[in-house]
């Protein structure tokens, strides 16, 4: 699809909002039908789609919408082509989309062919959206998580073309050093361009997954 008329598909997409990583837990509060929030795209946003459209990403802006509670999706796209599959993936803040874009790209793609001997061919994750408080953290009280802005996406796996599945929860620790050293870095790799990695190391509620949330807070566990 030509780049340009990305830009310009209908903002209709609000139906196939809900995506959720595996540790839900009770939601706050939310509308019972969600807001669509009646606002000029900020330009912070606008530069963000200038920026993906200029690395070739295909993506459609999405309708700001307030789900109650804190809940929103403001400034949202939903990546349709970045290089690579990624299974899960729904409305992502369009910073969190050109970071992620990046590391796929950049970081993943070349460590996997470079450490393990194959290309990558598809990222699974478990989600970006999701109306949720922040679990397994102390100190964590009521905050919300970045999944409830769409501001957070969380990766389980990686699958290569030689037909093995690096996921999170199996490979983490795996016996095989060259596994370990490449989930290593494209979790350091994450953290150069965001701002909360989380990995199993950071605590059991991650034992499956990588965080990955662009909140500028230089947190890389």
């Amino acid at each position: 699809m030509n780049r340009a008329l990305i830009l310009l598909v209908p903002l209709l997409l609000s139906g196939c909002l809900f995506g959720g990583g595996d540790d839900n837990r009770p939601a706050p509060r939310r509308s019972a039908k969600p807001a669509r929030v009646e606002a000029p795209t900020s330009r912070e946003t606008r530069a963000c789609y200038a920026d993906l459209a200029r690395d070739n990403i295909q993506f459609t802006p999405l309708p700001d919408r307030d789900f109650g509670g804190g809940c929103t999706m403001v400034g949202t796209v939903q990546l349709i082509d970045i290089g690579v599959p990624v299974t899960g993936i729904k409305g992502m803040r369009c910073g969190l989309a050109r970071a992620f874009t990046g590391w796929a790209r950049n970081g993943v793609a070349p460590a996997a062919r470079q450490m393990l001997g194959s290309d990558l061919v598809r990222i699974e994750t478990y989600g970006t959206y999701a109306c949720r408080k922040i679990v397994g953290s102390a100190g964590s009280g009521n905050r919300l998580s970045g999944h409830a802005t769409a501001n957070a996406v969380d990766i389980s796996a990686f699958v290569l073309r030689d037909g093995r599945r690096i996921s999170i929860e199996h490979s983490w620790r795996s016996e095989d050093r060259n596994v370990q050293a490449f989930l290593r870095t494209v979790r350091a790799s994450a953290c150069k361009r965001l701002g909360t990695v989380l990995s199993p190391d950071y605590n059991a509620a991650h034992y499956n997954h990588l965080h990955l949330e662009d909140d500028h807070a230089s947190f890389c566990r």
